[in-house]
């Protein structure tokens, strides 16, 4: 099938990741992924939830927001009247943040990952996961040249990206249009060991079968390696 910007079926849309993108966070990027844009901004504090006080390990966490037109339509400001969806997308930026980190070697430290989508083209929770690990690392790069940490506490990098069938049609990056059409709609996450954090899939009226999860898992696999290049990228002015 023809896509609506002329991609391959297994082209992911233009990226750029600008690391550093505000001034004040301890880490921040601006992710770029064809007409969809989110900045990431960690900030650290010297504290932990309460039920981890005492335990000597660290906490990552995340909100996530959209500015009022960052879509066709403006939006409320107000967070509290975001409902579910935002709140569903925070919690798997978190989940996914934490899967790439050694959570006992950050100590009792809380780092905060504010995802707020700029322009909404579709992919914005899969962005702000790409883009919210980069700026997690400027975060912790800036505690180890500081001295607090001795090593990086990684256990792997983090990216994740969105496939689906739109008219029968397996694709990789889905744009708004595409994913408003689409079929079947996955949201992948991988670590850059080929492990799963989390695969959300979901069919619309017919369901799908393991052939289908099957390769649209292989066309995630392509896109999200692309994107650890990327990754790579932004970050290779850090001096570790």
């Amino acid at each position: 099938m023809a896509r609506i910007d002329g991609r391959g079926n297994d082209e992911l849309r233009p990226v750029k990741i600008t690391l550093g993108y505000q001034d004040y966070p301890e880490g921040s990027a601006l992710i770029q992924m064809g007409n969809t844009r989110v900045v990431c901004a960690v900030s650290v504090e010297d504290r932990v939830p309460p039920f981890l006080k005492g335990k000597g390990t660290g906490w990552v966490t995340a909100e996530y927001g959209m500015l009022p037109r960052a879509t066709h339509t403006r939006s409320a400001r107000n967070p509290d009247r975001q409902g579910g969806r935002a709140q569903e997308i925070q919690r798997l930026i978190g989940r996914s943040l934490r899967a790439a980190v050694d959570m006992d070697a950050l100590g009792e430290r809380t780092f905060t990952v504010d995802c707020d989508v700029l322009q909404a083209d579709g992919g914005t929770r899969t962005a702000s996961i790409t883009g919210a690990y980069v700026a997690l690392f400027q975060a912790v790069a800036k505690l180890r040249k500081q001295g607090v940490y001795k090593v990086m506490p990684f256990k792997c990098a983090i990216a994740a990206i969105s496939v689906g069938v739109v008219d029968r049609v397996k694709l990789l990056d889905l744009c708004y249009d595409e994913d408003f059409r689409a079929g079947v709609d996955f949201n992948v996450v991988m670590t850059d060991k080929g492990e799963f954090v989390e695969l959300q899939g979901t069919a619309e009226g017919k369901p799908f079968s393991k052939e289908t999860v099957d390769g649209l898992i292989v066309l995630a696999d392509k896109g999200i390696k692309q994107l650890f290049e990327e990754q790579k990228e932004a970050l290779k002015g850090l001096k570790l």
